[in-house]
């Protein structure tokens, strides 16, 4: 069994920042990558961004220079770092993983991001 826990969400005013954090534990034999998608209301659920096991990075285009995603592989841990926050970022982001050579897809629980103008 396979658990992703997330934290960090939260409300914060335009331009604020945030911190989202995901752990993941359980039997994961490795990871490929982990990510963070976010879907608001009505929306898509949309990829934000993804950092490869060997460290490469991708960002949707919405948020590249404002968002930095990052891992701490000893502690299975992903966070994404949110910058200059507008209120179109306001959804819920949801941590994503893809272990086990690519066969296996983990999904959070998700976290409210809630961006006041």
């Amino acid at each position: 069994q396979v658990q992703l826990v997330e934290s960090g969400g939260g409300l914060v005013q335009t331009g604020g920042s945030l911190r989202l954090s995901c752990a993941a534990s359980g039997s994961i034999f490795s990871i490929n990558a982990m990510g963070w998608y976010r879907q608001a209301p009505g929306k898509q659920r949309e990829l934000v961004a993804v950092i490869i096991s060997g460290g490469s990075t991708n960002y949707a285009d919405s948020v590249k220079g404002r968002f930095t995603i990052s891992r701490d592989n000893a502690q299975n841990t992903v966070y994404l770092q949110m910058n200059s926050l507008k209120p179109e970022d306001t959804a819920v982001y949801l941590c994503n993983v893809l272990a086990n050579n690519w066969r296996n897809a983990y999904w959070g629980q998700g976290t409210q991001v809630t961006v006041s103008s």
